[in-house]
């Protein structure tokens, strides 16, 4: 997926240097028939480069466009990940090629215990089979999942490892199966209060024909998210026990998770204020949030520090972290304040002195800013006595 990128020093091979002029040729086209022409040479080199797992080629290219600023950059990130994702199945015997797609399902989630990612039981898969080919896929087309809900930290680190599993996940669809994932071969899970997990699949269908509900004539994008939070969102419940969730709209495999990174943070922030509010048994009205932001080099995200009260201690916080072209960020604060303010705080502090980027030395945890502006570690008061439980809403 598209990141800010840091210039640096990379080797650039003939290969780089042709990915560079084929996404700036493609950058200056003015006409769509032009484009096709960039774009099919363009396709043949990233797949190329994708079968060999020469990510460096690739990486050095995008490195290069980015810090040459215009559209060779996009064009160049959006190439790669179309054709990670995405490719055509030539069916020898029968002559018919088949559009195929990796798609991933997000599920926003918080949870006071750790949010369940792994294995996903024989009956659950075939639940959310039924679920996704009622209300979220077209209706001639073949798909098959992933037997795993994956934590960020377990998805596809890179292009050529996303264009493996889209290889490997067709083929076992293409023959009516679903694809076993080998959990030893996982990593670990970090936790988190509030975290994203993924149903990851592909789907297949006729060249040309529509892959989504959404793209048929009497579907549509809103209809099936609904559906599919209520009904998809019942097999989820029972694969995320004990979690407040919310099903984000299964789509092609890079918008999703594109689109789950910007959905949690506002979503962290309401999860933030809920577990305050039912761990500390307070009001939103009663805490306070400090909204700092912290540079390395460049200005990388924004901390959220949380009191209760007009206590100066830190309580709790959460990152909210820049994505993609964000680096112009001075519309953020105010965007945080919003949430913040809809969750039911009434005080909120915006600094605008810059921070370093600065972790705590013993745990690695963020230190994040107090009323009075200074960096600190977030902690959690003492239990005076056993809490009564409570329900996640």
């Amino acid at each position: 997926m598209k990141r800010s990128r840091f210039s640096r020093r990379t080797k650039q091979t003939p290969d780089t240097e042709e990915l560079i002029n084929l996404a700036t040729d493609l950058s200056l086209s003015g006409n769509r028939l032009e484009d096709a022409f960039w774009e099919r040479r363009l396709a043949e080199l990233v797949d190329r480069l994708l079968d060999a797992n020469d990510e460096a080629a690739m990486n050095a290219a995008l490195d290069h466009l980015y810090g040459a600023g215009g559209r060779a950059y996009d064009e160049l990130a959006d190439m790669i990940e179309y054709r990670a994702e995405a490719h055509k199945h030539e069916n020898g015997a029968s002559g018919t090629t088949q559009d195929v797609l990796l798609f991933a399902a997000p599920v926003l989630a918080w949870s006071r215990y750790a949010i369940p990612s792994g294995p996903i039981t024989g009956d659950a898969l075939t639940s959310l089979r039924v679920q996704l080919q009622a209300h979220v896929l077209a209706a001639d087309i073949r798909f098959g999942l992933c037997d795993f809900l994956f934590s960020p930290d377990q998805l596809p680190q890179s292009y050529c490892e996303t264009a493996a599993l889209s290889d490997k996940l067709a083929k076992a669809a293409l023959h009516g199966r679903d694809l076993k994932i080998d959990v030893g071969q996982m990593p670990e899970t970090m936790n988190f209060l509030s975290d994203t997990r993924y149903l990851i699949g592909v789907v297949c269908a006729p060249a040309g024909t529509p892959l989504f509900r959404w793209q048929e004539a009497d579907g549509s994008r809103n209809e099936a998210l609904k559906q599919w939070r209520a009904q998809g969102g019942e097999v989820l419940r029972s694969i995320l026990p004990a979690c407040a969730m919310e099903p984000l709209l299964p789509q092609s495999f890079h918008a999703a998770v594109r689109e789950a990174d910007r959905a949690s943070r506002p979503y962290s922030l309401r999860s933030a204020v809920a577990f305050l509010q039912t761990t500390l048994n307070v009001s939103a009205g009663n805490l306070r949030a400090v909204v700092a932001p912290y540079y390395d080099r460049q200005l990388e995200e924004f901390r959220v520090g949380f009191t209760v009260g007009d206590a100066v201690e830190v309580v709790h916080g959460v990152v909210w972290p820049l994505l993609e072209n964000e680096e112009e960020a001075s519309e953020m604060p105010s965007q945080i304040e919003g949430v913040l303010r809809e969750a039911g705080l009434r005080e909120v502090i915006v600094l605008e002195h810059r921070f370093p980027l600065e972790y705590c030395d013993d745990c690695g945890a963020p230190l994040y800013p107090n009323p009075e502006g200074e960096p600190v570690h977030a902690e959690l008061p003492e239990p005076e006595e056993e809490a009564l439980p409570r329900h996640l809403h």
